[in-house]
């Protein structure tokens, strides 16, 4: 018999959280394996010293894209069909995340200059590429950049002449008032670094509410469970 009341209500909870995962999770995968496998920044996976933030991001795209595949997979089993084993795993790997969330969060906070300067460097990597090979999977990623951060390129709205075409298009006057990436990235993280562990460490905190929903039904299953045994028959001999 399914559980009911409070354990219904988590397992919502963790169908929802797991389907947010797993389209988080797809992307990520999907941008990572782009940048690796694109024709035009696979030569960038051979050099050391040039690229090294860009290899890291890519490495870091395709381990946390696939990790919150995982996750997302074992809320998926364990809310739908009532599994423990899938639930228990789903908090193992949820409360690991969140521990990262967590140490990711404090570092930016401690080490906010260095962290934006690679930040700056990784950039700076994507845009050359960028303007040298002109490849669609980088310049999806400059996109990205450009939305999240509100910027253009490194001349700004007036002066970009390269990437133009993946800014953000908000109409004519905020277009040629937009900053230029690398500066906007280096005050962003170097001004607002307190808000910056905080938006970590409130994605921590969701993980968090998560893992104790994921808590509430392994205990509501238990107890349905223990409330309604399944009984074994044994066939019958002829």
């Amino acid at each position: 018999m399914g559980v009911d009341g409070c354990g219904q209500m988590c397992k919502c909870i963790l169908i929802l959280f797991s389907a947010l995962f797993a389209i988080v999770g797809f992307a990520m995968v999907g941008l990572g394996l782009g940048l690796r496998l694109s024709s035009g920044t696979r030569g960038l996976f051979n050099i050391d010293l040039e690229t090294q933030e860009f290899l890291i991001f890519v490495v870091v795209l395709l381990v946390l894209g696939t990790l919150m595949l995982i996750v997302a997979i074992c809320g998926f089993h364990g809310a739908c069909s009532e599994n423990i084993s899938s639930l228990a795993i789903f908090s193992v790997l949820l409360g690991i995340m969140a521990g990262v969330e967590i140490g990711i969060g404090v570092l930016v906070f401690m080490r906010s200059e260095e962290v934006s300067q690679r930040l700056a460097n990784l950039y700076a990597s994507l845009y050359a590429q960028y303007v040298n090979k002109q490849d669609p999977s980088l310049g999806a990623t400059l996109k990205i950049i450009h939305e999240a951060f509100d910027c253009c390129g490194v001349g700004g709205g007036v002066l970009e002449l390269f990437v133009r075409d993946t800014c953000p298009n908000k109409g004519f006057l905020k277009t040629i008032t937009r900053s230029s990436c690398p500066s906007v990235i280096l005050n962003l993280f170097q001004d607002k670094a307190p808000l910056i562990m905080g938006f970590f460490l409130a994605t921590a905190a969701m993980m968090f509410t998560a893992l104790v929903c994921s808590s509430i039904l392994s205990k509501a299953i238990k107890q349905s469970r223990h409330a309604f045994p399944v009984t074994y028959s044994a066939p019958l001999m002829f």
